[in-house]
């Protein structure tokens, strides 16, 4: 049976448990969350591709596996998304960028590859900012997919879903996917996770695998799970974790950790709260039922200087073919097409003085947090700082603003805390009722004709791929994580 709409928003948990109570097979689910795409995934410019060949085959070896008794564990059967910054092979990976909107490569991402191996479904490759931001960009020509609208406010122009894994964002918060996954290197997960009510991780850096990801910040770039509820990104969290010999910046440390422990109760710090931030001060309230809750001060360090230092001398590394040859005039954004030039601008002892400034400021932030399990801040995070020194932060949403849009609180842990901080986030969850999984206003707004399609009726229907499938197509020489980066 083909389920219904509603059931799309459901959490990673409940549909797997759906899965396998037989109301529905993953091909069935497949199917859903495919004719979704097609209808409300334009809608809000959520979309690059429908990988509609590969989720097929992945969903009837789901199912055939799943009939044989053979259960990869709790994404098997479930259809996710990739940021298009991520490698996939018989699909574009056009970095949201015109120079590569051809762009093909003839391997999975390692990321990629780890969720196949779990029984993953992959249904689309989601939109992002074009080259996820790194030369610069607004909202209103972030990419040549068109802004991302978000998907509780998506006729307000006021809005967006937040960037640069815009799709990543609405995807989930839109029941077009059951999880997607986005990268960050300065609040490219937090912020669509945030503006579109999800538990976003940004992981520890070196925790997952980059290989076959564009590249925007050989020190600073991190790739997470975006997903309904904490419980959920726990799950494909643990399933993309892992060293890599592929990349060489991963870290075995993860696995290195026996069992989660935090503290009885949990330690909790908080900076001084505004307390006309009625939802956090909910929270904080809601937190103090399990947890001791102790108000720090962050220590004035040069973060952002820092930070403002390395990212750009990488990135222009990274680009500098594109930024030489003049190509780079061929972004969306006004600003993008020019944002890259400054970048010729940092000098080399500048790199090298940020890069002493950033272990300093590393081990005070390790200080800092040492005595707790977390710190919890609302949800404009301290993101530069966090970033710099490539500390794990999970998000959870907590309410909505007067647009109706989710408002959050983020927990950030040290480095390699990110379990503690799943464990956190569903203590947290089993006490609240907000729910940003249900409601999302988006399936009934901004619905071209052109996006429709009939809903499947039984195995037989979309046997061939939809219209929107592959949009552009082959062969990069551009930057992309591999073993030698």
């Amino acid at each position: 049976m083909i389920p219904d709409d509603e059931v799309l928003f459901e959490s990673v948990p409940e549909l797997g448990q759906r899965l396998r109570d037989g109301e529905f097979t993953s091909y069935e689910l497949t199917l859903a969350y495919i004719d979704r795409l097609m209808r409300i995934g334009p809608t809000l410019n959520a979309v690059q591709t429908i990988t509609y060949d590969r989720a097929i085959e992945a969903a009837e070896r789901a199912d055939e596996e799943l009939a044989n008794g053979t259960d990869r564990g709790p994404l098997h059967g479930i259809p996710f998304g990739l940021k298009d910054l991520i490698a996939f092979e018989g699909y574009n990976t056009t970095w949201g960028a015109n120079p590569y909107r051809d762009q093909e490569f003839d391997y999975d991402a390692t990321v990629a590859e780890k969720l196949l191996e779990a029984g993953a479904v992959p249904v689309a490759k989601l939109a992002n900012v074009e080259l996820a931001g790194g030369m610069g960009y607004s909202p209103e020509t972030m990419t040549f997919t068109g802004k991302g609208h978000n998907p509780w406010a998506p006729n307000d122009e006021d809005e967006w879903s937040g960037g640069s894994s815009s799709g990543s964002g609405q995807a989930p918060a839109a029941g077009l996917v059951g999880f997607a996954i986005g990268t960050e290197t300065w609040g490219s997960i937090f912020s669509p996770s945030i503006n579109c009510g999800l538990a976003g991780l940004r992981p520890t850096y070196g925790v997952v695998s980059r290989y076959g990801v564009m590249a925007l910040s050989y020190t600073m770039d991190k790739i997470g799970p975006m997903c309904r509820t904490a419980e959920g990104s726990q799950a494909v969290f643990e399933a993309i974790y892992g060293p890599d010999p592929m990349d060489h910046t991963t870290s075995e440390r993860m696995e290195l950790i026996e069992e989660v422990s935090l503290s009885d109760p949990p330690e909790l710090a908080v900076f001084d709260a505004d307390p006309d931030d009625e939802h956090f001060q909910a929270s904080l309230d809601t937190l103090s039922e399990f947890a001791e809750i102790t108000e720090i001060e962050m220590p004035d360090l040069p973060a952002a200087q820092a930070a403002l230092t390395i990212f750009p001398a990488e990135a222009g590394s990274i680009f500098n073919e594109l930024i030489a040859s003049g190509e780079v005039q061929d972004l969306t954004d006004p600003e993008g097409s020019i944002g890259g030039y400054a970048y010729d601008s940092i000098l080399g002892k500048d790199y090298v003085t940020a890069q002493r400034v950033r272990k300093r400021i590393q081990e005070e932030m390790d200080e800092l947090l040492e005595p707790y399990d977390a710190l919890v801040t609302n949800g404009r995070p301290i993101s530069g700082t966090t970033n710099l020194c490539g500390l794990p932060g999970l998000t959870l949403p907590n309410g909505f603003d007067d647009n109706g849009v989710p408002t959050s609180l983020v927990f950030t842990g040290r480095a390699f805390d990110d379990q503690k901080l799943f464990e956190l986030g569903k203590m947290y969850e089993e006490r609240t009722t907000t729910s940003t999984t249900r409601t999302c206003s988006a399936p009934s707004a901004r619905t071209p004709s052109t996006a429709r399609c009939n809903r499947p009726a039984g195995r037989s229907a979309l046997r061939s791929p939809p219209d929107m499938k592959n949009y552009y197509a082959p062969e990069s020489i551009f930057p992309v994580w591999t073993s030698d980066s």
